[in-house]
């Protein structure tokens, strides 16, 4: 039954409530027959909530282990659960006051049943995608090329992009950025990194030519080079290759790539590396000019995020520290690379941060959240705020 105006106001002089100073219309409230707790709210931004309007839709992804994270088509956000002390109440055609003023009506009698009910609500916070686990699904199965034994094997695991899309916590537009940073390619329908060593016979075709055909290597004609190359490796191959180590464009009617000789000699450094534990930094320097295609200069800038090197040791020496090696969680990130070293620069620490700030957030506001920092031989060093096992 619902509740009359003399109920209504009996109710009002029991609470000893003044009617005149409240809202002239009455809500008069009470539970549906199928009114549940089952209901979950959503707390959107503005921006968010204009998509959903628009049609765009949001998916939730993680395993069972894993925290959930709502992901829309470009960004990934943290689902957190926020109580609150006090019931929400849910009203289809509930009207507030400034669209009762609105309608000017007259009516102060509004009946209105409670559709569901909740004590909490999910509250979204923009994170960084959680992309550690592609690269450790890819690395299941690396490429080597098409006569390796790998793939005769139907027992290797390969992902599509649908099941990358189900597995890993990003949005799409952040997991298909992250496959060209780790140079994936599709290869019959399957997402794949090459196996470096045969990235790196793929490179060196691809330079030996370039020196034999005396090209400059801001002018690399693709057509050509599928020619010259084709009978050795794959064209979609060669052409891969050059798309990780160079930039195609246009001149004339024909196809022309420009190699990076920054990546090039990064990549020459990281061959080099990965079969030394240490490596005499002088000597290291010697070797890689030495190996590098002529014409290229190295610089120990060129290794920002790929190797360490360590300039209080006798002689100086340079060892293989890559950063999309070290854990993805911000506090584990820095454990990690204050048991490796005990105090850092900024300068050799930040190509190690760099990908853990937050939108607008910079690495010496990082830096102060994880480290204490101090003076040493008139140079600003961080260490550990909490004592590293």
């Amino acid at each position: 039954m619902w509740r009359t105006r003399e109920e209504v106001d009996a109710t009002l002089r029991t609470a000893r409530l003044n009617a005149a100073e409240l809202q002239p219309a009455v809500h008069c409230l009470r539970f549906g027959p199928a009114a549940t707790g089952d209901t979950r709210l959503l707390e959107l931004e503005p921006a968010l909530c204009q998509r959903l309007e628009e049609g765009h839709s949001f998916v939730i992804r993680g395993d069972k282990d894993e925290q959930a994270v709502l992901c829309s088509e470009d960004r990934t956000y943290d689902l957190k659960i926020a109580d609150t002390s006090n019931m929400l109440l849910f009203i289809p055609g509930c009207k507030t006051p400034e669209q009762l003023k609105e309608e000017d009506t007259l009516c102060d009698m509004i009946h209105a049943e409670i559709f569901g009910f909740s004590n909490n609500y999910w509250e979204l916070r923009r994170c960084r995608p959680k992309l550690k686990k592609l690269k450790k699904l890819l690395m299941e199965n690396t490429y080597e090329g098409p006569d390796s034994q790998k793939e005769k094997d139907s027992n290797y695991s390969k992902y599509t992009t649908e099941d990358l899309l189900n597995q890993i916590q990003a949005s799409e537009q952040e997991i298909m950025a992250q496959l060209q940073v780790l140079n994936a390619c599709e290869i019959e329908g399957y997402w794949r990194t090459l196996e470096f060593d045969y990235e790196m016979k793929l490179l060196n075709h691809i330079t030996q030519l370039v020196d034999s055909e005396s090209w400059s290597f801001s002018r690399i004609p693709l057509n050509t080079c599928l020619q010259e190359l084709g009978p050795l490796e794959p064209e979609e191959m060669i052409e891969h290759c050059l798309k990780c180590y160079g930039k195609k464009y246009v001149d004339e009617g024909e196809v022309y790539f420009e190699l990076d000789a920054d990546k090039i000699c990064r990549a020459i450094a990281q061959m080099l590396l990965q079969n030394a534990v240490k490596f005499n930094l002088a000597e290291f320097q010697e070797v890689w000019q030495q190996s590098v295609p002529e014409g290229m200069t190295t610089r120990l800038d060129q290794l920002k995020g790929l190797a360490l090197v360590d300039r209080n040791s006798r002689p100086e020496i340079i060892f293989l520290l890559k950063v999309d090696d070290l854990p993805e969680d911000t506090q584990e990130r820095f454990n990690s690379l204050f048991s490796l070293r005990e105090k850092w620069t900024e300068e050799d620490i930040a190509p190690y941060i760099q990908d853990l700030c937050e939108e607008k957030q910079t690495i010496g506001a990082l830096l102060t959240k994880y480290s204490r920092s101090s003076m040493q031989n008139g140079v600003k060093v961080y260490n550990s705020r909490r004592p590293v096992s």
